[in-house]
């Protein structure tokens, strides 16, 4: 097997593992286990809570003692037995510390990928910026394939997507190991500071007041990045609950529906550099960002028959509103730092967007739900009016009994029934990416240059 085909192997199978569970946990954590919602959100914060020192850590444990791919592989592998003790627990606060440690293995080999990749195709005499691309285009395709497979075999509330993950995970550790060698640098300086061993001189960038801004509002648009990852498919899931939804297509396949926004992401990269060329770098953030609004309140209006379209668009939509902001962002770092700060600044944009954006994000999102667009019932008129039907719906007195409750025969319900209202809940967030889009639009000052983007590989 040629070194692309083996590269593209290992780029198919990095995100595969991934994308097993991703999108469909919320069906597991709240269709599977009824937790609450506050927590759930911190399921999501584990990610940027790995990500802000994990990443840092591995990599300077690959530049300076052990191979990327070997350090790669038993990453993989940890983090597949983590993913198969995950159906074990019983309580939340207990699966949020064990996702916390699956996060902590899986985060860093987003990076190493990359480094093994761009070290053997550097060796086999390969134009990485020609290459690289396409390689990494499959690990996209493996996201959308693990969503299809845990979609399909029925198993987007079971443990079993777990199971789909790890196992994929060990494979591709071993895989790993045949990789070609990606030997540590040891380009550190042997006098060099703690802070730059760690990486932090970015933290000096803050002293400058453009990219100070620019980084908060990397934060507050990475709050609103993990949102439809975290609660699109569940809520999709949970149109079963209204009678006349119940048998539709979406609501069988809502992860392969979801899935779409996936594809997406491949198609918009491609629009990238033209969108760069003719609106510049600020334009094609602010895009980004109301591309946002739209994906939420497209949302917020869908349902899985009139307002199917609605649906799909938002789907559509996502691959603007997540390459935009992320290329575009990733671009002006490139452009508005120095040589010797510029890998510790792209790292420091991937901290706050990926980071801090997306602990505050998800932790204020849960909170957020349960708190005020949670509804509960305690009477089947008002359950059978929110659920759009009549109160002696079969559908609906299934639902009941599902919940493990009853009716008594004045038309009350034994146990409270807690529903969420997702109209609300994307409205607040379109609401949300709106004011972060406005705000952008007036204190971020940048002048187009052509000159920025003219030499950029894509």
């Amino acid at each position: 097997m040629g070194i692309k085909n083996r590269l593209i192997l290992m780029s198919f199978l990095q995100f595969f593992v991934w994308g097993a569970w991703l999108i469909t946990i919320a069906n597991y954590w709240f269709g599977t286990k009824n937790w609450e919602g506050t927590q759930f959100g911190l399921v999501f914060g584990t990610m940027g809570i790995a990500s802000l020192f994990m990443p840092t850590l591995a990599g300077i444990i690959a530049d300076r003692w052990i191979n990327a791919e070997k350090l790669y592989g038993g990453l993989h592998i940890l983090y597949g037995f983590v993913l198969f003790y995950l159906p074990e627990v019983t309580t939340p606060t207990t699966f949020i510390y064990i996702m916390l440690l699956a996060m902590c293995f899986y985060m860093p080999t987003i990076a190493l990928s990359n480094s093994i990749s761009y070290n053997a195709l550097k060796i086999n005499g390969l134009d990485v910026v020609k290459s690289f691309p396409p390689i990494r285009v499959f690990g996209t395709i493996g996201f959308i394939v693990a969503m299809w497979i845990t979609n399909l075999t029925g198993n987007k509330a079971t443990a079993y997507q777990f199971y789909i993950a790890g196992i994929a995970a060990i494979a591709l550790g071993i895989y790993s190991f045949t990789l070609p060698k990606c030997k540590p640098q040891r380009l550190t300086k042997e006098n060099a500071s703690l802070m730059e061993i760690l990486g932090l001189e970015s933290f000096k960038l803050f002293a400058n007041y453009k990219m100070a801004l620019f980084f908060i509002f990397s934060m507050f648009l990475g709050g609103a990045l993990q949102l439809t990852n975290a609660y699109g498919d569940v809520f999709l899931d949970e149109f079963k609950h209204f009678p006349k939804y119940a048998d539709s297509f979406v609501v069988k396949y809502s992860t392969i529906i979801m899935s779409i926004s996936q594809i997406s992401e491949t198609l918009f990269i491609l629009a990238i550099p033209f969108f760069l060329k003719r609106f510049g770098i600020k334009q094609v953030m602010l895009i980004s960002m109301f591309a946002w609004v739209l994906r939420f309140g497209l949302f917020a209006f869908g349902d899985p028959i009139q307002g199917l379209w609605m649906i799909i668009l938002s789907c559509i939509v996502y691959g603007m509103a997540f390459d935009f902001f992320n290329i575009s962002g990733s671009l002006f770092v490139e452009t508005h730092t120095d040589a010797k700060n510029r890998s510790s600044a792209q790292g420091m944009f991937m901290m706050m967007t990926n980071g801090v954006g997306a602990i505050l994000g998800s932790f204020t999102s849960g909170w957020a739900i349960d708190r005020f667009f949670t509804k509960s019932f305690n009477n089947t008129t008002e359950l059978a009016s929110f659920l759009q039907t009549d109160i002696a719906n079969p559908k609906m007195l299934d639902f009941v009994k599902n919940q493990g409750n009853s009716i008594t025969t004045d038309g009350l319900l034994q146990n409270v029934i807690m529903m969420k209202d997702w109209h609300s809940i994307w409205l607040a967030f379109a609401i949300y990416s709106l004011v972060i889009a406005i705000a952008f639009a007036i204190l971020f000052k940048h002048e187009h240059n052509p000159n920025e983007v003219e030499n950029v590989n894509h």
